[in-house]
């Protein structure tokens, strides 16, 4: 993970070496499941527009780049020039950032965010409940605990907004470490204000627990850097005789190259997923010299919050019939992006092409059907699968 000395300016080196699946935002890891009713509060995605005029992936960045260009001429903001093209484009996915909001965007990737260090869901009424507070962090600090009410931020309503509105309001639109935000709250029916400083915090992108039965679950929030190893390690030292639940709720996706070093703990080699860019073709495959594990029973919980890196590693060991998945269908991003420095140290984040699972699946726009579809109790559900598959639960 980078020390806080690293460079403000997004580093080039970046550009066309590393694929970034990832639910484009300010930072790139909040959840979205179905009509959106979890997050947490480290990102907030952009609002899809509509894609039916959406230019090709290379006219784009041509149209990004001269437009940046033109605005230095012109002596006038390149970052807004291109700006306006992406919003043009119909490139749903598609972002401008400036270099503070994409070295934010970068901490992300690296398992860092600026926030309160709190997990939110929508519940069928559409109000607002804290579903986990990060031990530490600011949120906790203040004794907010999981079944509050999230009433307002800022003295703004949450009830019936999106949880990706919530997200924003939480993150104050790329705020520095040490600003404040006050939330509105309630608990057995009394309410009452906390004064938060956000922080800069570190996230656990992968933990591990024990099932009651002895299996384990293995739990993936998103593909930051150095997740895919955890993943691996994970698998290796689970007991022996023990299945796993592989449990990829919410996660908004990450680094591919993360979810093709998992995938590599359950698959001995072999096609992990193919991708476009560009119009080009190319592959993702699994490691074969890493000694994956390819017979302990695999169980992977999906659901509407399941994307992009996410939905390539279940399409995988879906498709390759190597784990049973359970749980309600994925969210459907299988698009790439990747970045474009602009004169002004600012970064696009441009859709440059699509993805498809081993069988030649589409995610984009569809997302993946589990084996098992359910969506009530569905850890419980997951569970008992694992356990006919030979797994101890």
């Amino acid at each position: 993970m980078s020390g806080p000395d690293r460079c403000p300016r997004p580093r080039g080196v970046r550009r066309g070496a590393t694929l970034t699946l990832v639910f484009v935002s300010v930072l790139a890891t909040a959840a979205v499941t179905g009509s959106l009713p979890r997050a947490d509060e480290r990102g907030t995605p952009l609002h899809a527009r509509p894609a039916s005029a959406e230019a090709p992936a290379s006219d784009r960045g041509e149209d990004v780049a001269r437009a940046a260009a033109e605005a230095v001429a012109d002596g006038k903001s390149p970052s807004a020039a291109a700006a306006e093209v992406v919003s043009r484009s119909g490139d749903r996915w598609g972002a401008v950032y400036d270099p503070s909001a994409y070295e934010q965007f970068e901490d992300a990737l690296d398992g860092r965010y600026t926030g309160v260090g709190l997990w939110a869901r929508r519940t069928g009424d559409g109000r607002v409940e804290v579903t986990r507070v990060q031990p530490g962090g600011p949120a906790a600090r203040a004794g907010i605990e999981a079944g509050d009410r999230l009433r307002t931020i800022d003295g703004r309503a949450v009830d019936q907004r999106p949880v990706t509105e919530v997200v924003s309001l939480l993150r104050g639109d790329g705020a520095a470490a040490g600003s404040r935000v006050v939330l509105g709250l309630e608990r057995a029916g009394r309410t009452w204000a906390e004064s938060l400083r956000r922080a800069l915090l570190t996230t656990e992108a992968v933990t591990v627990s024990e099932l009651p039965g002895g299996d384990v679950m293995i739990k993936v929030a998103a593909f930051t850097k150095g997740s895919g190893e955890r993943v691996r390690t994970a698998v290796r030292e689970a007991p022996e005789g023990a299945g796993v639940l592989l449990d990829l709720r919410g996660n908004t996706g990450g680094l591919v190259n993360e979810a093709a070093r998992a995938a590599s703990a359950f698959l001995d080699g072999g096609l992990v997923a193919t991708y476009d860019v560009h119009g080009r073709q190319r592959a993702l495959y699994a490691d074969p010299a890493n000694g994956a594990d390819t017979s302990k029973p695999l169980v992977v919980l999906v659901d509407g919050g399941t994307m992009s890196a996410a939905e390539l590693l279940t399409g995988a060991l879906q498709d390759r019939g190597r784990a049973v998945t359970v749980g309600s269908r994925t969210f459907g991003k299988g698009s790439v992006q990747m970045p474009t420095d602009l004169p002004d140290g600012s970064v696009a984040e441009l859709t440059v092409g699509h993805y498809r699972t081993p069988a030649g699946h589409s995610v984009d726009g569809k997302g993946i059907t589990p084996d098992v579809p359910v969506t009530e109790r569905a850890q419980e559900r997951a569970e008992t699968v694992l356990s006919g598959l030979g797994g101890r639960s």
